[in-house]
């Protein structure tokens, strides 16, 4: 069904990452690429001017350590880490990379949620491309 098929992975990594991924695996053609993505909280530059030097390297690289190791190193899903605004990364992302379909996890929603919006309620709204919504 789908050629290119995002996974944003929360950086906690949820309890529904591996029901994400199943999902994934159930939409995509046979030679489809899955993508499981992370997005960092981007850092304002005024504090990353304090942070000795490498820090934010070292944290990505551990990030995306932690990210291939809760893949359970499976060979059909490429992982990656980016930095930014979550909501916004994650659209801008399965823009640039051709992805045609997200799935994404989402936790139930709370009073918080409909006043600021769940990542996954932002993705929902924004993406150009099919999103499929975990629960």
């Amino acid at each position: 069904m789908y050629k290119h098929i995002l996974v944003p992975i929360a950086p906690d990594h949820g309890a529904n990452t591996a029901r994400s991924l199943e999902a994934a695996r159930l939409l995509a053609d046979s030679d489809a690429r899955i993508t499981a993505l992370t997005v960092a909280d981007e850092i304002p530059g005024y504090v990353v001017q304090q942070l000795p030097q490498g820090l934010l390297e070292g944290t990505r690289a551990e990030m995306l350590a932690e990210l291939k190791a809760d893949l359970g190193g499976v060979a059909d899903v490429k992982a990656d880490v980016v930095t930014g605004h979550a909501g916004r990364t994650i659209t801008d992302y399965a823009d640039t990379h051709g992805a045609d379909c997200i799935v994404i996890a989402s936790h139930r929603p709370g009073l918080q949620d409909y006043f600021l919006g769940s990542t996954a309620a932002r993705v929902v709204r924004h993406a150009k491309c099919t999103v499929v919504v975990i629960r």
